[in-house]
C-alpha cells in the first residue's frame, strides 16, 4: 500500500512538472522575499527553485534548464548583475528580471542595458509580478521561435539562398509568410525543379504546426492500386498481404502538414475519395470500421496548369476549388535570371565543401553562360550543372568550358547602357501604343510625358502608329 502511494505521489509530481508554465530560478538573500515569490508564482502555475546563495544558483543553472531567473540586485556574497552574466554563460539568452529597492533603480536600469529583461521594485504587487513573468516568458518564447525558424530554414533547406532576391520571389516569400499564419489549404503551381516541396516545407516550418510531422506523397510515384492504402492505411486482413494494421500517411501527418505533390497525376477515382476526406475531415482505413479524424493541413502542388486540366476533364472541378484556396505560383528560373548568380554561388559553396575542393568563384564568362541559358530543368538542373563543373574542375575557379558542356550555349554579351536604354524605350513605346491603339495623347498621359516628347521618340525609333490603330 505504501509503495503504491509513493508511486502515485511520484506520478503526480511528474505530471505537475510537465504541466507547469515554466521553471523559474529565484535568487535573493532575504528568505521572506523568497517565500512570498515562491507562493505567488506557484499559485500562478510556475515551478520555482529558490536560493539565497550565488554559488548554489550557478550550480543549479548547470543542472536544470530554467526558463527565467529572478535575481536580487544586491546579494550578500555577489553583485546581482555579475551573477546574471555568469548564469547566462551557462544558459545563453536566459531572460532575467532584476529585483531592486527604491534607492537602487539606477543600477537596475544599468542591469537592463547589460541584458536584463526588466526590473521589479520591492515591495512589489503580486499581480505585477505575475504580469512581468508572463510578458517576459512570452517575449522569450517568441524570440526563440524566430531564431529556431531562421536556423531550421537556413540549415535544413538553405532558404536564404534558394529564395533569391528577384521581385517575383520576394512576392512568393510574402505569400508564404501570410499563408503560414493561416490554416487554409494551399496550392503551389510550378514547373519541375522550381522548388515546390521547398516552399511547402517552409510553409510548414513557419506555421504553428512546425512541431508536428511534415508528410509528403508524390502522387505520380504511387501506383493507382496502392494509393488508397498509402493515403488511408489498412486493417489486417483487408487484402492479400495485409498481415498487420498500418496507418495511412494522412493519419501519420497527425496535426502537422500533409503535402500532396503532383496532385494532377492522382487518378480520378482517388480524387473523389480525397475530396470526401477534405470535406468531412474524417475517413475509414481500407477494411476498417472505425472513423479516423483528419487533423493535418493540406498543401497540394502540381507542375501542370490545374485549371486547364479541369477543362480537359482530367481533374475534378470540385476538388480543384477545395485545394485552390491560397494559390502560390512559382516562377521558372528563366523568369528570375537575377537570382542565378546567388543560386550558383550557393551550390558552388555547398559542393565545394562536400567534395573537399577549394573552389569559390566563377570566371566572368562562366557566369555569363549560366545567365544566358534558359534552364528548362530550373533550379534542379542548375545545381546538377554546378556539381558537374565542380567534379571536373582542376583549378581554383569554374571556367566557361566546364559549364553545360553538352549544350550549345552562346552567351549574350552585356549590352552597353545606351543600347539597353534604347531597347527599353522602344519596347515600352510598343506596349504603350498597343494599349492605347496608337492614340498619342492617351499614350503621353499614361507615360507622364509631353506629347512633343512622345513624337520625338516615335521619330527616333521609326514607329508606325497605323500599325496599332484599328483598321
Amino acid at each position: 500500500m505504501k509503495n503504491r502511494k509513493e508511486k502515485l505521489s511520484q506520478q503526480l509530481d511528474s505530471k505537475m512538472m510537465k504541466d507547469h508554465k515554466g521553471k523559474i530560478l529565484v535568487v535573493d538573500d532575504d528568505r521572506n522575499i523568497l517565500q512570498v515569490i515562491q507562493m505567488r508564482l506557484e499559485s500562478g502555475g510556475y515551478h520555482v527553485t529558490k536560493t539565497t546563495d550565488a554559488e548554489i544558483a550557478l550550480k543549479l543553472a548547470e543542472q536544470e534548464p530554467f526558463d527565467l531567473a529572478m535575481i536580487d540586485l544586491k546579494l550578500d556574497d555577489q553583485d546581482g548583475i555579475q551573477l546574471m552574466q555568469n548564469i547566462r554563460r551557462i544558459i545563453p539568452d536566459l531572460p532575467v528580471i532584476i529585483l531592486t529597492a527604491y534607492g537602487t533603480i539606477d543600477s537596475a536600469v544599468e542591469a537592463m542595458k547589460k541584458g536584463a529583461y526588466s526590473y521589479l521594485t520591492k515591495p512589489f504587487d503580486g499581480h505585477e509580478l505575475l504580469m512581468q513573468i508572463n510578458n517576459c516568458l512570452e517575449t522569450s518564447k517568441l524570440s526563440k521561435e524566430v531564431k529556431q525558424l531562421q536556423r531550421l530554414v537556413k540549415e535544413r533547406y538553405g532558404f536564404d539562398n534558394i529564395i533569391g532576391r528577384s521581385e517575383k520571389m520576394i512576392k512568393v516569400f510574402e505569400q508564404v509568410t501570410l499563408a503560414a499564419a493561416t490554416d487554409s489549404n494551399v496550392y503551389i503551381e510550378g514547373k519541375s525543379g522550381t522548388g515546390k516541396e521547398l516552399i511547402a516545407k517552409t510553409l510548414h516550418i513557419a506555421s504553428d504546426r512546425k512541431n508536428d510531422p511534415f508528410i509528403a506523397l508524390n502522387c505520380a510515384a504511387i501506383p493507382e492500386n496502392l494509393m488508397e492504402s498509402e493515403l488511408f492505411g489498412y486493417e489486417k486482413g483487408a487484402f492479400t498481404g495485409a498481415d498487420k494494421n498500418k496507418n495511412g500517411l494522412i493519419a501519420e501527418a497527425a496535426f502537422g502538414t500533409f503535402f500532396l505533390d503532383e496532385i494532377s497525376e492522382m487518378p480520378l477515382s482517388m480524387q473523389v475519395k480525397v475530396l470526401r476526406v477534405l470535406e468531412e475531415k474524417e475517413f475509414y482505413s481500407v477494411g476498417g470500421r472505425q472513423i479516423v479524424k483528419m487533423n493535418a493541413r493540406i498543401i497540394a502542388a502540381s507542375n501542370k496548369n490545374l485549371e486547364q486540366e479541369v477543362k480537359n476533364g482530367q481533374f475534378r472541378e470540385d476538388l480543384y476549388y477545395r485545394i485552390h484556396v491560397i494559390p502560390i505560383k512559382l516562377p521558372t528560373l528563366n523568369e528570375r535570371k537575377e537570382d542565378i548568380p546567388i543560386l550558383a554561388r550557393h551550390f558552388l559553396k555547398k559542393h565545394s565543401e562536400e567534395m573537399g575542393k577549394n573552389i569559390h568563384a566563377f570566371s566572368t564568362d562562366a557566369m555569363q553562360k549560366l545567365i544566358s541559358y534558359p534552364w528548362p530543368g530550373n533550379i534542379r538542373e542548375l545545381e546538377n550543372t554546378i556539381e558537374c563543373a565542380m567534379a571536373m574542375a582542376k583549378g581554383n575557379s569554374i571556367t566557361e568550358d566546364l559549364i553545360l558542356q553538352t549544350q550549345n550555349v552562346h552567351p549574350e554579351s552585356l549590352k552597353s547602357f545606351k543600347d539597353a536604354k534604347e531597347n527599353f524605350e522602344k519596347n515600352y513605346l510598343i506596349q504603350l501604343f498597343e494599349l492605347t491603339k496608337g492614340n498619342v495623347s492617351q499614350a503621353a498621359k499614361l507615360a507622364g510625358k509631353y506629347r512633343a516628347d512622345v513624337y520625338e521618340l516615335i521619330k527616333k525609333y521609326n514607329i508606325k502608329l497605323d500599325d496599332f490603330r484599328e483598321k
